[in-house]
């Protein structure tokens, strides 16, 4: 058994069963890393090899055929008399953004999205994916997106990751963790050598060190 998977194993021992399904995370502890560099602000989208049971939530921004489509798998579709709702309701839009995971906008609406939403979408990483009215097919963005884990360093040296969740084996999970951890190290400069540690904890569990 690998480190990993011996960590993760006694993050799901140590955490109490829950009434819901607790998420995995994952953090990445950074050193000698300057984060005043651009460079260094790192900001990745993983593609996990499992994607976690807990559903992600996607809105589609559309007019139209493209917003009728959308409606047969996206959780929320927005048209463009609705975004204008948001314009005048801050906490809505703050709302909004923080519900759902991702968002995919038509190209053509994209100036009023970003006057709008873009405030509360970008400060998160969650500006939208563009693509045309006219898209055949959103099914492999959708099915993308749901395995998708997002992670940037902000003013600390320290990426999170959610990598699954506890319902999940523990093999499946490390196979997670495993590709957080390549796509973190082909972001460094010096790869393994500017990771200070590495913690793994489900929602409500304590932390589990994981030995480099």
């Amino acid at each position: 058994m690998s480190k990993v998977t011996e960590a993760v194993t006694q993050a799901k021992k140590q955490s109490k069963d829950r009434n819901f399904t607790e998420t995995v995370e994952l953090a990445i502890n950074l050193k000698n890393i300057d984060l005043k560099k651009p460079e260094n602000r790192i900001r990745l989208e993983i593609s996990l090899p499992y994607p976690p049971t807990k559903k992600v939530k996607i809105a589609v921004i559309a007019e139209g055929d493209l917003a009728l489509r959308a409606k047969e798998s996206a959780d929320l579709v927005i048209q463009k008399a609705d975004l204008e709702r948001y314009a005048t309701d801050k906490r809505a839009a703050k709302s909004l953004a923080e519900e759902y995971d991702f968002f995919i906008a038509q190209a053509d609406l994209m100036p009023t999205v970003g006057r709008i939403l873009g405030p509360v979408l970008g400060v998160r990483g969650k500006m939208p994916q563009v693509v045309s009215p006219t898209i055949a097919d959103l099914e492999p963005i959708f099915s993308r997106m749901k395995k998708t884990v997002r992670i940037r360093l902000r003013q600390n040296p320290v990426f999170f990751a959610k990598v699954g969740t506890k319902d999940m084996s523990d093999e499946e999970i490390s196979s997670n963790i495993e590709s957080v951890l390549d796509a973190v190290e082909d972001k460094l400069e010096k790869g393994r050598d500017n990771i200070r540690s590495l913690y793994i904890k489900t929602t409500m569990g304590p932390p589990v060190k994981i030995e480099l």
